[in-house]
């Protein structure tokens, strides 16, 4: 059996409201127009120098100090298709104007030739501390680190491969 829908004047007004309180919440959601630009007496040409820049080797500095450009020239290496590459790490970091002579870097190949699940690189940096990277499958990112040095300066465990290119 259907039933006839009644209308009562309650309802109606209730409807109504409703209708009008979602006109009126929907009005202001019309966008504005966008801003015109209008020259401006405080704007300076050199306006885009907040922006970050880059971090740069400090020669002087810790290795706290380098840690920032030791790990964004690790992370530029990472995202590219050399980021399996010991070489492209050590190249990349002498390019930012680390030592070569106080590098070392892990082998980028297991044994029987497949690649390391993990490559390890570093910067001696004075007496008693080290610049550390870690990357590989599994890190899944780049790690660095700041870390004191080893027995006779060294940097990392094991058997290192010779940096002789």
């Amino acid at each position: 059996m259907l039933r006839r829908s009644l209308s009562s004047p309650a309802r109606a007004a209730g409807v109504l409201a409703v209708t009008a309180v979602s006109a009126l919440l929907l009005s202001g959601c019309v966008p504005e127009p966008a801003p015109t630009a209008s020259p401006s007496s405080s704007a300076t040409p050199d306006a885009d120098s907040t922006a970050p820049s880059a971090p740069v080797l400090v020669p002087d500095g810790s290795a706290e100090d380098n840690l920032p450009v030791f790990t964004a020239t690790a992370e530029g290496i990472w995202a590219t298709d050399q980021r399996g590459s010991g070489r492209a790490y050590i190249d990349a970091l002498i390019g930012a104007g680390f030592d070569r002579e106080s590098m070392q870097v892990t082998q980028d190949q297991t044994t029987v030739g497949n690649p390391a699940e993990s490559l390890q690189f570093s910067v001696r940096w004075g007496q008693d501390e080290c610049l550390v990277g870690q990357v590989g499958p599994s890190t899944g990112q780049v790690v660095t680190a700041v870390l004191p040095q080893l027995a006779e300066g060294r940097c990392l465990v094991g058997t290192t491969r010779p940096i002789d290119w």
